[in-house]
């Protein structure tokens, strides 16, 4: 079993999965960047995440990787834990990665399954176990099937689960039996994280402990106060909460994520749509659906 309980209330709750701002000529907008932090903690949520795949991670470099934590711990200033993505296809490269990554100040990674690749149960256990030996900060599991092309099976991520530096698991597969057969039997410090926004509160009503959003970039206060409504049994609250904001849900992934999420902020002033190639900035009659529901 984890031996790092006291580390995990940090992680109840809403975590965002954030957007890298792009300028029209696609650079790193920093200031953007630095407005979508302060933006993300004051709205109340609980921590964020950087370089996830909703960060467009497949294509930034790895120095602008590099500044975009160095300027997100210098803007952040300790006001709430950071999580840092690192994975990859190759286990070598991804156990590098954690090896020479400034990790300091860092809550924990969040590490995506490997994609492409298609490995055996046997193979994952085997990739995350490498990867976990090797980190200096806890490790959250990410599985997403439907980026990924392979599924970490409940009885993977339990098998997972007693490795001391695995400290939970972000599902996005939106398959509720397999979360539930992980909530059964998982061990009482193992994080169950939603990926899916809208299952927030049925996993959280399952023995979940919280979400790392999409939606929580645009919606931050929305979004936050929704999951401590869960988390608090008041669930007509938080049905209250969802509901408003399902209407929204699939236009952010209509045209790919983050394209409708980076539209929506881009409606809030708060940064511009670009994305990078290749994706493409949203089209004007997703832009104007979004505006109509914001």
């Amino acid at each position: 079993m984890n031996n790092s309980g006291t580390r995990l209330p940090a992680f109840h709750g809403t975590g965002v999965a954030l957007v890298t701002p792009f300028t029209a000529d696609f650079a790193v907008d920093y200031a953007g960047w630095r407005r979508l932090l302060d933006f993300c903690i004051e709205g109340g949520v609980e921590y964020l995440v950087v370089n996830g795949t909703t960060g467009e991670s497949p294509t930034t470099t790895a120095d602008e990787k590099a500044e975009l934590l160095r300027v997100a711990k210098e803007q952040v200033a300790g006001r709430v834990p950071l999580v840092y993505g690192i994975g990859s296809n190759d286990t070598a490269a991804a156990e590098d990665l954690f090896r020479t990554t400034d990790l300091t100040g860092i809550a924990a990674v969040l590490s995506a399954s490997p994609a492409y690749n298609k490995p055996t149960q046997a193979g994952l256990i085997a990739h995350y176990q490498r990867l976990a030996d090797a980190s200096p900060v806890p490790v959250i599991l990410y599985n997403v099937p439907g980026r990924t092309a392979s599924n970490i099976s409940a009885e993977t991520t339990l098998r997972l689960a007693q490795h001391p530096n695995i400290i939970g698991i972000k599902e996005a597969s939106g398959n509720m039996e397999q979360c539930l057969a992980i909530a059964a039997s998982k061990p009482a410090d193992f994080l169950l994280l939603s990926g899916d926004d809208m299952l927030t509160p049925a996993l959280i009503a399952c023995g979940g402990e919280g979400i790392i959003s999409v939606l929580a970039n645009a919606f931050p206060q929305r979004f936050s106060d929704m999951t401590r409504a869960a988390l608090a049994g008041d669930f007509a609250a938080a049905r209250t909460g969802l509901f408003q904001l399902l209407p929204l849900n699939p236009l952010m992934y209509e045209e790919s994520n983050p394209v409708g999420v980076k539209a929506a902020l881009e409606g809030l002033g708060v940064c511009g749509a670009a994305v990078r190639l290749p994706l493409l900035e949203g089209t004007n009659g997703l832009k104007e659906r979004i505006r109509r529901v914001l």
